[in-house]
């Protein structure tokens, strides 16, 4: 049985954790507060992004799972959580001689396509935004030294508690956007904490996997499928400049690598996703 560090051990991370408890292995769960990790997690109190306090942290583990989020939205925020805070904790284990292999848990972010282009691990990176601009040279600090690493870009994570585009529309206040088509990419978080249990189970990582289901669906027809299940009125349309701005660009991101690796969706679709969440317990 394999001994894993979660930093991060949050919404995916903790879900992860219970997995990987529940087949035997030994996992450990590194947050600020760790008061609220599921029993069979070990806590560990730390702030990464602080200087000191990185004692109580082990360095004894067979892979490191590196799950931290921001605590805003800013570019600050961003390089102390993903930059700072994963240098600080490679630096940790460095010292000690440690050498664990390393999940990072990354972003669609770092792919600037908006034009509804198909894109792999192969495509080309070069966010407009600080947020894959962040992420992309967290990446690259986690390959330096020659560590056995893979960046798990995922796409946007909704589950159970992540309901917000549900609420919105059964109450009324979604709105579709003029403008042409935008697809979406998106991955249910059970499927997001089985991915990364799968590539800890992998003989060997590779450099970097997309994370998403097998529908990059059109944002209308999300908000359509949603209305019509849900009994409301579809979403009106209003003028595109009347909403804030996106944050992701219209990309289609294929999860063909993560297949190959034989990884097998429980939600392939949004549609098998919110089917589950609307479906009464």
């Amino acid at each position: 049985m394999a001994r894993v560090l979660i930093a991060g051990c949050g919404y995916v991370g903790s879900e992860l954790g219970r997995s990987l408890a529940a087949d035997g292995h030994t996992v450990f769960g590194l947050r600020r507060d760790p008061s609220g990790l599921p029993s069979e997690i070990a806590p560990i109190a730390a702030d990464l992004g602080a200087a000191g306090g990185l004692a109580a942290v082990p360095i004894d583990c067979d892979s490191v799972v590196y799950a931290v989020g921001p605590d805003a939205a800013d570019e600050a925020a961003y390089r102390r959580a993903y930059v700072v805070g994963l240098r600080r904790l490679l630096e940790a284990h460095d010292a000690r001689g440690a050498s664990p292999r390393w999940l990072f848990v990354s972003s669609t972010a770092v792919y600037h396509q908006s034009g509804g282009e198909w894109v792999d691990e192969a495509s080309e990176t070069r966010p407009a935004r600080f947020s894959g601009r962040v992420l992309l040279e967290a990446e690259a600090l986690l390959r330096e030294g020659g560590r056995e690493a893979c960046a798990v870009r995922l796409g946007g994570i909704y589950g159970p508690g992540r309901t917000r585009l549900v609420d919105s529309v059964a109450r009324g206040e979604a709105r579709r956007r003029t403008g042409p088509p935008h697809f979406t990419n998106r991955i249910h978080r059970d499927d997001a904490a089985g991915a990364l249990r799968h590539l800890l189970g992998e003989a060997s990582l590779p450099e970097c996997v997309l994370g998403v289901d097998s529908d990059p669906a059109l944002e209308d027809d999300v908000f359509e499928w949603l209305a019509s299940r849900l009994g409301v009125a579809t979403p009106e349309r209003v003028p595109a400049d009347s909403l804030p701005a996106r944050r992701a660009g219209s990309k289609r991101c294929r999860n063909a690598k993560l297949v190959a690796l034989g990884y097998r969706f429980r939600y392939p679709s949004f549609r098998d996703g919110y089917a589950a969440l609307l479906s009464p317990v």
